[in-house]
C-alpha cells in the first residue's frame, strides 16, 4: 500500500489519541493496536486530516515542509496499514 497524499483521510472512529510530550499514543479499540506518533508535528497532521481535502493539505497546515513530506507520508502509510487512518469520501 502506498499512502496517497492527494486523497482525503481521517482518523478511524475507533481510535483514541493521547497526546504525550514526545507526540502521542494512538489506540485502536477495534483491533486493539497501539501506535506511537513520534512527534508533535505528526500528531498535528493526524488531527488535521479530517479537516482538509487531502493528506498533503493536512501536512501543510501542520507545518510539514516539502523536504519532510516523504518521511511523513511513510509514517501516515504505516498508520493507515495498521487501521488507524482510513480514507474518507471527498467533500
Amino acid at each position: 500500500m502506498s499512502f496517497d497524499l492527494e486523497r482525503p483521510w481521517r482518523l478511524h472512529r475507533q481510535v483514541a489519541l493521547r497526546p504525550e510530550p514526545f507526540g502521542a499514543l494512538a489506540y485502536h479499540f477495534g483491533n486493539r493496536r497501539l501506535s506511537f506518533l513520534k512527534t508533535r508535528k505528526l500528531l498535528a497532521v493526524v488531527q488535521a486530516l479530517g479537516e482538509h481535502p487531502t493528506g498533503r493539505d493536512a501536512c501543510r497546515s501542520a507545518g510539514v515542509g516539502e523536504d519532510e513530506l516523504t518521511a511523513y507520508a511513510r509514517a501516515l502509510e504505516a498508520l493507515a496499514a495498521s487501521g488507524m487512518l482510513v480514507e474518507r469520501e471527498s467533500r
